[in-house]
C-alpha cells in the first residue's frame, strides 16, 4: 500500500510539473499573463487571405522605412509571411535573419524561400530566452504579434538589445488591448502602457507609437545609451 501511494504521489508530481511547464506565467513588472505560443499546427492562420486587410503589413513596413542593404531580424518568423516582405525591402545586398523556436516553422519557411528563390534570408533556430543572433548584427528587429507570447521576455529582450547595431530599432506590432472591439483574445493583445513598462525596464526607450494600422500598435523602441 505504501509503495502504491508513493508511486501515485510520484506520478502526480510528474503530471503537475508537466502542466506547470505548459501554463503561461506572468510578467514580474506589469503582471501581464503570457499567452501560449501558437504551435506550427496553426500555421494556416498566419497565411489566411484576410490577413492583408486585417493587418496591412505593407503599411507597417512603409512606416519603418527599411533601407536597402540593411540587416533585419524577423523574430518569431513562423511560416514567413513577414520574412518574404522583409527580404524584398532590404534587397539582394541586404540580409534577413528569420528566427523561430519551432523547427517545424523553419522547415515551412525554408520551403517557401526555395519555392520563391529568395536567397537573402538566413534561418535561425532560437530558444525561449535567446534569439541566437550575433552581437550588434542587425539594424532592425521586428516582432509581429509575437512578443506577447514570450515566456522569458526579460532574458529575450536583453539578448535582442545586444544584437542591435548602434542606432538600431526594435519594433513590436501588437493588437490593441485598449480596444475591446478588436476580435482577438485579451491575452493576445497588449496596451502601449504594458509594452512601455516591460520593454523600457530592459534598457530600451519607446521612441514612437504609430497607429496607422487598423488593429495593431506599431511600437518602435531604441536602445537607451
Amino acid at each position: 500500500m505504501h509503495r502504491r501511494r508513493l508511486l501515485a504521489g510520484t506520478l502526480w508530481l510528474i503530471v503537475a510539473a508537466a502542466v506547470a511547464a505548459q501554463t503561461p506565467g506572468a510578467h514580474p513588472i506589469s503582471g501581464r499573463r503570457f499567452a501560449p505560443v501558437m504551435g506550427y499546427q496553426g500555421a494556416d492562420w498566419l497565411e489566411r487571405t484576410e490577413r492583408d486587410d486585417e493587418e496591412e503589413p505593407n503599411v507597417a513596413l512603409n512606416v519603418l522605412k527599411i533601407a536597402k542593404g540593411s540587416s533585419v531580424a524577423d523574430i518569431g518568423a513562423g511560416s514567413g509571411f513577414i520574412t518574404e516582405r522583409l527580404a524584398s525591402r532590404v534587397g539582394p545586398a541586404g540580409q534577413v535573419y528569420a528566427n523561430d523556436v519551432q523547427p517545424q516553422m523553419l522547415q515551412m519557411l525554408a520551403a517557401r524561400l526555395a519555392k520563391k528563390k529568395i536567397t537573402n534570408v538566413t534561418l535561425v533556430q532560437g530558444a525561449i530566452d535567446d534569439p541566437n543572433l550575433p552581437p550588434e548584427s542587425v539594424d532592425l528587429e521586428i516582432m509581429v504579434d509575437v512578443y506577447h507570447e514570450f515566456s522569458r521576455p526579460q532574458a529575450m529582450l536583453r539578448k535582442l538589445r545586444d544584437a542591435l547595431k548602434p542606432g538600431g530599432r526594435m519594433v513590436l506590432l501588437e493588437y490593441r488591448k485598449e480596444d475591446p472591439a478588436i476580435p482577438i483574445r485579451p491575452e493576445h493583445k497588449m496596451s502601449v502602457a504594458e509594452a512601455k513598462m516591460e520593454v523600457e525596464a530592459e534598457g530600451f526607450t519607446l521612441s514612437k507609437v504609430d497607429e496607422s494600422l487598423p488593429r495593431q500598435h506599431i511600437l518602435i523602441f531604441t536602445v537607451a545609451r
